[in-house]
This record gives structure tokens, C-alpha cells and sequence, in this order.
């Protein structure tokens, strides 16, 4: 199994998944681009396509994906290029905004934007990751609950979100279009917690509608960081889609 983790992390953050599925599987994560041990992204390329690049070179032989967040963005442009080496993708609370079709939840979704996008204007990374974080931290510890490191971590970590606009809100790979997911024929599963952001509900929905293959399940209680908070029950749903 291949795991690609979200925005702010590091693959150690599928530790809890990995440990409820040890007796059944080998995990594999790998760091993107200014997250963990990588370096800094060069600003070079498309920082989601390097990730792709990435992940790919991993993909050696057909494996189960998973990704979450933006890293179920870069998990689905994967399964894309290289459908054959993917026995089934799961996507859990992918943050691919182009598959919303309700103008007023990509609306409030820049409004909650805002602030930490001003912040990062103004060169505050700390601030600008402390309030990324409480936007998508639901199911989580919250900033002043995490180690300094980890804090220094997620304003590293924090520049590149602005990098990563053109991949969540443009069809590039023209997969909304009609058939443009039809490559993607293997299981999928599209997840999401109870108490996540309504707009990945409304991106789930967009995605199931277009794949030919998919299922889609709640984690009740669960809120975006549902990998991390809730890793025996991503486990069930990952037993019950294999």
C-alpha cells in the first residue's frame, strides 16, 4: 500500500493506520516537497506534479493508494498517469475544489481563507500555520497542544500552500469532463468524517458522480484530520473496499 499524507504533515502521520492494518499490510509513505525529511520545494515545476513524480517512482507494482487532503489530490493525478498499477485509490477528504458546483461553498471556503492568507502576505508563517491549522485541524490537537517542533514543522511547511491553488481549483486534467475519469476503473473509495468542512461533502459528490467505480463512506465524529484521529476506523473502510 502507498499512502501520500496532507498539507502541514509528513508521511508519520499514517503511523495509526499502519499499526491497525500490520498483520494484513506493508505501508509505504513517502514525504512531499518541504514536509519532513524532503527538501524544500525549488520552485521549480508544478509543486503538485512533483509530488506525482514522486509518488510514481514508488508505484513499482500494482498497490493499493491512499491519499489525504492535498495528498489525495496528488494520489489521484497518480492513479491517472499509472491506472494499471493501481488495484484500488482511496480518497479521504480530498480537497480537489474544482468538483464543487455550489459557488456559495467555494465562496465561504476563500472567505475562511482569508486570514491565513494574510498573515502569510505579511510574512508571519507562524501565524499564517496556526490559522491554516484551525481551519482543517477538526479531529486533531489543536496549535498550542502540538510539540514546538512540530509547530516550526507546519510553518515550514505553510509557503507552499498558495503552490498548490492551480491543482485544486483548475481541471488540468480535464477529469470533470465527460469519460475524463473513465481510465479510473479500479475500486475507489471517496471519504470524509461527519463533522469536516462541508465543501469536501459537496467535492466527494462531484468526484462520485464521475467515477465508475466508486463508493463513498462517512466516519462518524470524524472531522478532516479523520486519518489521524480515527485510524482503526479508516481501517475498516479500507478492509471493506478491498
Amino acid at each position: 500500500m502507498l499512502a501520500v499524507h496532507c498539507s502541514l504533515a509528513h508521511s508519520g502521520t499514517w503511523r495509526g493506520v499502519a499499526t491497525a492494518l500490520e498483520d494484513e499490510v506493508t505501508l509505504t509513505a513517502f514525504d512531499m516537497l518541504t514536509h519532513g525529511r524532503s527538501p524544500d520545494w525549488d520552485q521549480q515545476g508544478d509543486f503538485q506534479l512533483r509530488n506525482v513524480e514522486a509518488g510514481l517512482s514508488l508505484l513499482a507494482q500494482p498497490m493499493d493508494l491512499i491519499g489525504h487532503s492535498f495528498g489525495a489530490t496528488v494520489a489521484l493525478q497518480m492513479a491517472v498517469q499509472r491506472p494499471e498499477l493501481v488495484r484500488s485509490l482511496t480518497l479521504i477528504e480530498p480537497v480537489f475544489f474544482v468538483a464543487v458546483e455550489d459557488p456559495d461553498l467555494l465562496q465561504g471556503l476563500e472567505l475562511q481563507n482569508q486570514p491565513f492568507r494574510e498573515a502569510l502576505s505579511a510574512g508571519d508563517l507562524a501565524l499564517a500555520a496556526r490559522l491554516f491549522n484551525r481551519m482543517w485541524s477538526s479531529g486533531a490537537p489543536k496549535w498550542p497542544d502540538l510539540p514546538e517542533a512540530t509547530r516550526a514543522a507546519m510553518a515550514r511547511a505553510i509557503t507552499i500552500v498558495p503552490a498548490c491553488d492551480q491543482a485544486i481549483l483548475k481541471d488540468r486534467a480535464g477529469l470533470l469532463a465527460k469519460g475524463g475519469m473513465d481510465c479510473l476503473a479500479m475500486p475507489v473509495l471517496l471519504l470524509r468524517g461527519s463533522d469536516t468542512n462541508p465543501v469536501i461533502g459537496a467535492v466527494n459528490d462531484g468526484l462520485h458522480q464521475r467515477l465508475p467505480n466508486a463508493c463513498s463512506t462517512v466516519v462518524q465524529g470524524a472531522g478532516h484530520m479523520v486519518p489521524i484521529s480515527h485510524p482503526a476506523e479508516v481501517a475498516a473502510c479500507l478492509r471493506a473496499l478491498w
